[in-house]
């Protein structure tokens, strides 16, 4: 029995490219949820397949991975030239309020829980390549990015390994993309919208993490001193610096390298 009032999935007779979509009743959101899904054609009969779930920026929905950036072609082709094992994409909306959730719980929703708990449970319910045993990871680009630090360590029993691009570090940088005041976005523990804060209070079963931004990002000095902190934290994870801006060619450029990280997480 399914844990949703609806949820539903495509037919596979018209889906194209692999990719399938996914919606469901989440109470979480108080109404429908998209997850776009993509399952490489080298996925075995009866496999229990890892999967890595992409959280999209602000203005972007479940569509943004693949269709900006075509990070399943990208997908594909790594697995086939023996770089990756076979791997899940899982592509949620972020809830699409306003011009970004941020990801956070705000507002009467839990856009946080949306993607902790009710994407996973999606999956296992609607793939047969996917179950508890399934290792899930997390990524994302900017507000995604911030989504994937903060959520990945929350939920670290879930997630095995965690990767940002460009990502948002705390919640006052959401004001130089959203026109929502931000003062709706604002959490009981004000810890919850930092992500130094947050990976500061998990320290002791932090998922391995990784995170990267443009030299010429207007977040790169955000990203910078996430480094510096956790440096001076003695916090292990890896940092990364390369040229370009706030924008999809340097997230398709490099979203290779989260897949990467996490197919080497999964060797050990």
């Amino acid at each position: 029995m399914s844990k949703f009032r609806t949820i539903e999935i495509t037919d596979p007779k018209y889906e194209a490219d692999n990719l399938r979509f996914i919606v469901l009743k989440s109470e979480n959101l108080k109404g429908r949820g998209d997850i776009c899904v993509y399952v490489p054609p080298q996925a075995k009969a009866g496999a229990v397949l890892p999967v890595v779930i992409l959280l999209h920026g602000v203005y972007g929905s479940f569509w943004a991975w693949t269709h900006s950036a075509g990070v399943h072609f990208q997908l594909n082709d790594m697995i086939n030239r023996g770089e990756l094992p076979p791997m899940i994409l899982a592509m949620p909306s972020d809830g699409l309020w306003g011009d970004g959730s941020g990801y956070l719980p705000h507002s009467g929703y839990d856009f946080e829980k949306w993607i902790a708990e009710d994407v996973p449970q999606a999956l296992m319910e609607k793939l047969d390549c996917v179950t508890e045993d399934s290792p899930f990871f997390v990524a994302g680009l900017s507000m995604g990015g911030y989504g994937a630090l903060r959520i990945g360590v929350k939920y670290h029993h879930r997630f095995m390994g965690i990767s940002g691009h460009s990502s948002i570090t705390s919640l006052m940088q959401m004001k130089l993309f959203v026109e929502e005041d931000l003062s709706v976005y604002k959490q009981a523990d004000p810890d919850d919208e930092g992500v130094y804060q947050t990976i500061l209070r998990y320290k002791d079963s932090l998922p391995p993490l990784r995170f990267d931004c443009g030299e010429a990002d207007q977040l790169i000095e955000h990203n910078r001193m996430l480094h510096l902190q956790l440096q001076a934290a003695e916090i292990g994870h890896t940092y990364e610096e390369f040229p370009g801006g706030h924008e999809w060619p340097y997230w398709t450029q490099h979203i290779g390298k989260s897949l990467r990280f996490f197919a080497e997480l999964l060797k050990f």
